[in-house]
């Protein structure tokens, strides 16, 4: 068996794992939904297909991309944060093209991490952050997120030895998974905390374009002085359902960008140049899909929580993103849930727990498969949930990370 120690010890990538069980249940003959990868049902806009098939017909797209990124979508970038946010970027300095922001996230950390070196960020938290931080043989120190503080971070809990040690702070708002939303008040403090300690901060913001009501998200390059300590990653995936495409975007602090350039330039040569300007078309094309999608995860949202709290799961409705942050009945962990919701219902959910150890008591449920299909999904756990007796959860014992 061939493999480095280090890649040995690496447990499952929590949705590969979730993928081969979600496969064997379909090849067994189950009618399973599945509610867990937040990956648009609806498809990629007409023209934006369109406009990458007129950019593969040019015999100039197809050279080695830039590692920077074509002009046409850095240039798209910086004009979409110009029109969002009204915050001024240099697209040549300040904007750097990544294939997809899970790409961008898992460089950045080596980027700027040392052996030893800490990554201060959330719990729970998207599993790529503590994945990349033990594959660069840094450390990770995770700040809790609960309901009781809003899912937002106490700063002031890190202790001082951590923070002397610490090279990267990295956020999630709009939060994944547990959908949580904050102000530019919240990115003025996590600034002026980061400046203070020398620490540079990094907002994973996959999921800004797709808000609710009166809320909009806002980025961190708004707050006061952001652009001295701060960067934003960004992706196309959810905003114009291109999760395939993997295109993305980091913004902000040039220093941070460049060091992650040197890292990308001597790891890959970029994206497919025809998809990063189909990608720049998206930017600065016919924006309306962008209320219509976030109208329709808001209707399918609300059905969802409104029957999950009928059912016994206290769920809050989000102002963003397409999940929501769900509480699971008494007598189970979140992995026991969500494995007999996967047996015995064939609806697939993701354990809180698979987010960290303080996702425990949640599972994250996404809005992400046609209407239909979730009515009968809620149809399903409500029908189990209403016949299930307490002394039959001891069968669900289920092992983390299993």
């Amino acid at each position: 068996m061939f493999g480095s120690k280090r890649v040995a010890s690496v447990p499952p990538y929590l949705f590969t794992e979730i993928n081969r069980k979600k496969e064997a249940l379909i090849e067994s003959g189950v009618d399973l939904i599945d509610l867990g990868v937040g990956d648009p049902d609806k498809p990629t806009p007409k023209h934006i297909i369109e406009n990458l098939f007129t950019e593969m017909s040019n015999a100039e797209n197809m050279k080695y991309p830039s590692v920077n990124g074509c002009t046409e979508f850095r240039v798209a970038v910086a004009d979409f944060y110009q029109r969002q946010f009204n915050v001024d970027l240099d697209p040549d300095t300040e904007v750097l093209a990544l294939i997809g922001s899970k790409e961008g996230l898992a460089h950045l950390i080596p980027s700027l991490l040392d052996p030893g070196d800490y990554l201060l960020t959330t719990d729970p938290c998207f599993t790529i952050y503590p994945m990349a931080t033990y594959l660069a043989n840094a450390n990770f120190h995770a700040m809790p997120l609960t309901e009781k503080n809003n899912y937002q971070p106490n700063f002031f809990n890190i202790p001082k030895e951590i923070l002397e040690k610490s090279k990267l702070m990295i956020l999630n708002y709009p939060n994944n998974p547990t959908s949580a939303t904050v102000d530019v008040d919240f990115f003025n403090n996590a600034v002026e905390f980061g400046k203070k300690h020398r620490i540079p901060i990094a907002n994973d913001s996959a999921y800004n374009m797709i808000s609710f009501g009166d809320y909009k998200a806002p980025s961190i390059l708004q707050a006061d002085g952001a652009k001295d300590i701060a960067v934003e990653i960004g992706t196309l995936s959810k905003t114009y359902n291109m999760t395939g495409w993997r295109i993305g975007y980091i913004v902000g602090n040039k220093d941070v960008i460049g060091a992650l350039r040197i890292y990308k330039g001597n790891t890959d040569t970029g994206q497919f140049t025809p998809i990063q300007k189909a990608a720049a078309f998206a930017l600065q094309s016919d924006q309306s899909l962008i209320d219509e999608q976030s109208k329709l995860y808001e209707e399918r949202l609300e059905m969802m929580v409104n029957t999950l709290n009928d059912i016994g799961m206290p769920t809050k409705m989000p102002k963003a993103t397409v999940f929501v942050w769900s509480q699971i009945p008494e007598g189970f962990t979140s992995s026991q849930f969500a494995e007999m919701l996967l047996v015995e219902a064939g609806v697939l959910v993701v354990p809180g727990t698979g987010f960290g150890p303080f996702g425990e008591g949640y599972v994250r449920i996404s809005s992400t498969v046609p209407t239909e299909r979730i009515k009968e999904a809620l149809k399903r756990m409500k029908e189990l949930l209403k016949k299930d007796k307490p002394d039959s959860r001891n069968a669900y014992v289920i092992s983390e990370g299993k």
